[in-house]
């Protein structure tokens, strides 16, 4: 059994929902994880609020820290889980009952989390 990301992205983080629909997204999201959990496959989660967020990027000027993700910025990661998954097929299959597949343009990136082997 292997550790699996699924690393929600937003096409556009600037997009504001009404409260009520991101109640109703909020409930559907924590079913979607419970149907995971249930499974004893849920290894952890949390979302990733814009409110106070920074980048930082490196430039010929030194690190540059500015307000984000914003701006320029298209994508944005909303949130991310670890799940278990005997394969990343097992895995894409759990990512594909995610609620942020509903918004538009909206994906789910799955990647095999590296285990501390050494060769990664």
């Amino acid at each position: 059994m292997e550790q699996y990301a699924l690393i929600m992205r937003h096409e556009d983080g600037k997009k504001v929902a009404s409260p009520e629909q991101i109640q109703i997204w909020m409930q559907q999201t924590m079913d979607w994880i419970g149907s995971i959990s249930a499974q004893n496959k849920f290894v952890s989660g949390t979302g990733l609020p814009f409110d106070n967020a920074r980048v930082i990027t490196a430039s010929d000027k030194g690190k540059i820290v500015t307000n984000g993700p914003f701006g320029d910025i298209k994508e944005t990661i909303g949130g991310i889980i670890v799940i278990k998954a005997a394969s990343v097929e097992e895995a894409v299959e759990f990512a594909k009952g995610s609620p942020v597949l509903q918004g538009e343009g909206n994906s789910i990136e799955v990647r095999k989390i590296a285990k501390d082997d050494g060769t990664h």
